[in-house]
């Protein structure tokens, strides 16, 4: 006769109650997963077992529901067995699915914790595959001079061929008799300055160049009245009003710059201009350059890419955040602190930009723990009788002891 079936079972219950305590008391933790006890008999070359004890405490990564806030930089996992994967200032390597970061002064993305969020840089900026930490610079954003112009207009063909030639210089711009349309553009030059170009159009009175249609005459001046490199350029339109050609063909304008900037260069796509009998008009103009910006804000989309946007209008890719998974998460080691650490039961982490299996990011949102508060009180109430019936053995064993010592 002994007490040692009932200390196990005693054991074991306080075991199973600190479990669901813990439970319980991290219902509210962003990103947690609920714990559960395995329990296994004991038998030592006996029919008679000797008591129970604590197998192992193995979590449930089953998704939390998905919480709605009010930070951008709140992120959850959306439909998939991802992890975040961070990294702390001494290398080591950590997983979370709590997406609740903060950005620090030097524009790192850490945790709660002070890890760091890896992923992906930028196409173009180096680093290859290898995951490194995010880091959303307050640096201003570099401008870009303009390489392309796109542009369509409509050219009244009931305009009357100008009266007198066209001609532009500096404190000499051209007069209204001189073309029947102008329209001016903005765009930058290598430091970010705003450059004014302008536009003028001209019916021609020559031979057109395609028979029973008509010519036009482009020429383009900056802001002072300097005619650009490139022009004048002759366009040909048939007698359905279509442009069928341009002389060049390839229309490059260019301007030698005085102000430190590279010269310019850009080239000219006219598609889609028109000659029609109604009023002068522009369509959808565009180019390609952009002044300096400084940084606005940015958001980590659906895909993991970090995009921030800038005072410019213009956007610009800083990285993606990457997901990690496992062959096994039940073989992860719980770190605290709402992260885990790889180890051989878990297998190692296979890293890739979120999709598929490992879920899509979703910001302004948090996974809340996938505790079930409910289930857990009722299995509290099980685990105290559990423990009181394993006190009333011991007391049982007692009383027949003492039976037996009274004899």
């Amino acid at each position: 006769m002994g007490f040692g079936q009932g200390v196990s079972g005693i054991n074991a219950a306080a075991a199973n109650l600190d479990v669901i305590g813990n439970n319980i008391a991290n219902s509210n933790t962003v990103g947690y997963k609920a714990s559960t006890a395995q329990f296994a008999d004991v038998y030592a070359g006996t029919k008679i077992g000797l008591g129970t004890t604590v197998n192992s405490v193995v979590q449930s990564f089953t998704q939390g529901n998905i919480q709605a806030t009010n930070r951008s930089l709140d992120v959850a996992i959306t439909n998939g067995s991802g992890f975040y994967r961070l990294v702390g200032t001494d290398g080591s390597v950590h997983f979370s699915r709590n997406g609740q970061f903060a950005r620090t002064d030097d524009g790192r993305i850490v945790n709660a914790q002070g890890l760091q969020l890896t992923g992906f840089p930028p196409a173009g900026a180096g680093g290859g595959a290898l995951p490194q930490p995010l880091v959303v610079s307050s640096a201003q954003m570099p401008p870009k001079p303009t390489g392309n112009i796109k542009v369509g207009y409509n050219l009244d063909s009931r305009s009357s061929v100008p009266a007198t030639a066209f001609s532009s210089a500096p404190g000499a711009l051209p007069t209204s008799d001189m073309y029947s349309y102008s329209n001016s553009m903005t765009v930058y030059d290598s430091l970010g300055n705003s450059q004014q170009l302008v536009a003028y159009f001209g019916k021609s009175a020559a031979t057109p160049t395609v028979a029973g249609g008509t010519d036009w005459t482009m020429n383009v001046t900056d802001a002072a009245g300097n005619v650009m490199g490139g022009s004048p350029i002759t366009l040909a339109f048939d007698s359905n009003g279509k442009m069928v050609s341009s002389n060049p063909a390839t229309i490059t304008l260019t301007k030698t710059m005085t102000n430190g900037s590279s010269d310019l260069s850009m080239k000219l796509d006219l598609a889609g201009t028109t000659q029609f009998g109604s009023d002068n008009d522009v369509m959808s103009p565009s180019q390609d350059g952009y002044a300096s910006g400084a940084l606005l804000g940015f958001a980590i989309e659906g895909d993991g890419t970090v995009r921030a946007s800038y005072s410019n209008e213009q956007t610009q890719v800083l990285g993606q955040v990457v997901l990690a998974s496992f062959g096994n998460p039940e073989g992860l080691k719980a770190e605290g602190g709402n992260t885990w650490a790889a180890t051989g039961a878990s297998g190692e982490a296979v890293v890739g930009v979120p999709g598929g299996a490992r879920g899509q990011l979703l910001s302004n949102a948090v996974e809340a723990s996938n505790v079930d508060l409910s289930g857990e009180l009722v299995n509290l109430i099980v685990a105290q009788r559990n423990y009181q019936a394993n006190a009333k053995t011991i007391e049982t064993q007692n009383q027949v002891m003492n039976s037996l010592m009274n004899m």
